[in-house]
């Protein structure tokens, strides 16, 4: 049997002022409005499905690749509960505790919103739709909805589930932890 190929481009939204000072989102606009142009356009042209997220930054992201974006309400944000807004630092010095507990138990909420492991659950049903799509998906969303993502295809036997192309370039960085550092386009490059 046959099965429909799908693909699906995951972009993170532009950058925003409560990422540029580490706070936990609101619903806050992207930085650069003005970074638009017809070359992120044309680097996703269609055919393809346009869809992104219902906050404001990953519409206004949305935006620069087409004026055609569906909102998908299974690509918002974590809801992040009493935590929108604040600081990291902040949150670390009056409720490390719980910060601590949010890192390290995917079941944990002490925000009072979603946990990881119910925003991996929404995000894997969200794959199941797509992979039944065949078409290609360009969706706008955030960095804990690509990282859901993520640990969704990549578990189990993620070593057969990784495509390395030419010149490809991986980041990783070690602080306590290796993370995986995916880079995004620089402002200043034109395609």
């Amino acid at each position: 049997m046959l099965v429909p190929s799908s693909r699906l481009t995951l972009i993170c939204h532009a950058r925003t002022v409560a990422q540029k000072l580490a706070r936990f989102p609101t619903d806050e606009p992207v930085e650069e409005l003005h970074l638009a142009s017809d070359a992120w356009r044309a680097r996703f042209a269609p055919p393809r499905r346009l869809i992104c997220a219902p906050e404001l930054r990953t519409r206004q992201t949305a935006a620069w690749f087409g004026v055609d974006a569906q909102i998908d309400q299974a690509l918002r944000d974590c809801d992040w509960g009493r935590w929108h807004g604040q600081s990291i630092k902040d949150l670390q010095a009056n409720e490390n505790q719980a910060v601590q507990a949010w890192l390290a138990d995917l079941e944990a909420a002490p925000h009072g919103g979603e946990s990881v492991r119910q925003l991996k659950q929404r995000v894997s049903i969200w794959l199941d739709f797509i992979a039944e799509t065949p078409v290609h998906v360009v969706a706008v969303t955030h960095p804990f909805v690509i990282r859901a993502a993520l640990m969704q295809v990549l578990q189990g036997a993620a070593f057969h589930a990784i495509d390395v192309e030419p010149l490809a370039m991986i980041d990783l960085r070690f602080n306590g932890i290796w993370r995986l550092r995916l880079p995004g386009i620089a402002l200043e490059e034109e395609f």
